[in-house]
């Protein structure tokens, strides 16, 4: 999970890209970047850290130009080294700098293809610059001095067919302008508006509509599966469908967790996801447990909070915050290394004891990954004097990896592969559990205005969309995840003291 913005303005674009990072901080806290042109040269800066810390004065003056485009990132592959922050840079052709939100799954094979056939060296472990590799090849075949749109669109065409996983990019040609493309199977999100200004119309691409709104921008649309746009560094816009046989199948956990509640994906309100979970929720407790006994319902701040408000009117139970949250501890899912969130859940949520003591309380969380979080949780609210503790997870139980851009890399680490609901209850601590149907969150998700037919949702059901994930696939990125574990907890201790100061 990464955050991308690119934007064509009509003014030096440094600070609207530093905006628009900071509200898509959520979808990465390990590195930040941004790469501006002007006059047919690039400026960048990139670094580990939070968006607040990778910029300071010195370096926003130096961003100038109209055109720029930047990334936050959390290391689902690579390492957390700051050589693998982007926004990556090739010289040839025309200079071309990329950023990208996802995960390749042919990454080994086209390594190899770009070192043997293309001739071009790979310098990080990161399938980002591989990607920009394979696109970078596909433009330099057209043979153009200068590249045009018809020239653009047939290489992002090419990369459709060479690369397969779940991929949002937006890549900036120096010179000439910004393009962005989705996945044929569009994994990943990723939309484009515009907003007027005395001197004209400025574009902006990003992950999440909460980024154009912040910034004024009017969201246009989303780009569709395999679909491609060009804004040309003057202000033309350009769209253009570059994959044979596309088909929408969005990443379902977006609306679970990774999105902030104020975007629109996929013309599907995440906040009227989440409220519509909620409502699933109820009418499961009330199937399974006409006549609970639940006081009051509590949710886990704060991706849990919409799904337990509607499930607390649905049932006709208090609703109370029995959380309060430390706002400078960063996503504990997102963090490298259990040690480091088992130490951070404590240090982030701290609990009211009088909304508490002598209740059965029902804990609401948006889902339950390693079951490190939630156990702790758990614990909390037993020592804050609560009577019974029940646990409810608006999403159903992860039990596969995601390969497709979430850092899920290995089955044992997920508290629910291979057992049973009453299995992870007792595992967690809790009194009773309760999962999310698949069904009922796909109608959740899918059932708004905007019917959407098919989701990806291989953290639950172990479905593959791309067609090319084995048992093999799967053993070789727990490796190499368990590998990359041990270089990340060398910085873990490094990690905790920031947070700390």
């Amino acid at each position: 999970m990464c955050g991308i913005v690119g934007i064509v303005g009509k003014s030096n674009v440094n600070q609207a890209l530093y905006d628009g990072l900071t509200v898509l901080q959520h979808r990465g806290q390990d590195a930040a970047g941004i790469v501006t042109s002007h006059g047919g040269r690039l400026f960048l800066r990139k670094d580990n850290g939070l968006v607040r810390d990778v910029f300071h004065q010195r370096h926003m003056q130096r961003l100038v130009g109209h055109m720029g485009i930047g990334h936050v990132r959390y290391p689902t592959a690579g390492s957390s080294s700051s050589a693998e922050a982007q926004p990556f840079y090739v010289n040839s052709p025309y200079g071309i700098t990329l950023a990208h939100n996802g995960n390749l799954t042919n990454v080994e094979q086209l390594a190899k293809e770009i070192y043997e056939s293309d001739l071009r060296h790979v310098n990080t472990n990161s399938d980002s610059e591989v990607l920009l590799n394979v696109f970078a090849h596909e433009l330099a075949q057209r043979g153009k001095l200068q590249p045009t749109e018809e020239d653009i669109f047939a290489a992002v065409s090419q990369v459709h067919q060479r690369c397969i996983g779940g991929y949002a990019v937006v890549a900036m040609i120096t010179g000439y302008g910004i393009v962005g493309f989705r996945d044929p199977n569009g994994i990943r999100p990723i939309v484009f508006g515009q907003r007027h200004t005395d001197e004209g119309v400025e574009y902006m691409i990003a992950s999440e509509s909460v980024s154009l709104d912040v910034l004024g921008f009017t969201l246009m649309r989303d780009l569709a599966p395999g679909e491609a746009v060009y804004i040309t560094e003057d202000g033309k816009l350009s769209t253009r469908q570059c994959a044979s046989n596309p088909h929408l199948s969005p990443c379902i956990f977006e609306h679970v967790y990774l999105a902030r509640p104020d975007s629109i994906m996929d013309g599907v309100s995440v906040y009227k996801a989440r409220l519509r979970m909620g409502e699933k929720l109820a009418d499961k407790i009330l199937r399974e447990r006409p006549d609970h006994d639940i006081d009051v319902v509590i949710p886990i701040p704060d991706t849990s909070r919409t799904s337990a408000l509607e499930l607390a009117n649905h049932l006709g139970v208090k609703f109370r915050e029995g959380f309060v949250k430390n706002r400078y501890i960063g996503r504990t899912f997102i963090m490298p290394g259990q040690a480091a969130r088992k130490k951070s859940v404590r240090q982030k949520l701290n609990a009211i004891e009088l909304e508490f003591r002598g209740k059965n309380v029902m804990l609401v969380d948006d889902s339950i990954v390693r079951g490190t979080t939630c156990k702790q949780i758990i614990q909390m609210a037993r020592e804050a004097g609560a009577k019974n503790v029940y646990f409810c997870s608006a999403a159903p139980a992860v039990r596969y990896p995601n390969v497709y851009g979430i850092d899920m890399p290995s089955a044992h680490e997920l508290i629910a592969h291979n057992r049973s609901t009453e299995e992870v209850a007792e595992l967690i601590g809790a009194d009773w559990l309760v999962y999310q149907d698949l069904s009922d969150l796909i109608e959740a998700v899918g059932g708004g205005k905007i019917k959407i037919e098919h989701f990806d949702c291989a953290v639950f059901d172990g479905q593959y969309i791309t067609g090319d994930v084995d048992e093999c696939y799967l053993n070789k990125i727990e490796q190499a995840r368990n590998d990359l574990s041990k270089v990340k907890s060398q910085a873990v201790s490094a990690i905790i003291d920031l947070y700390n100061d």
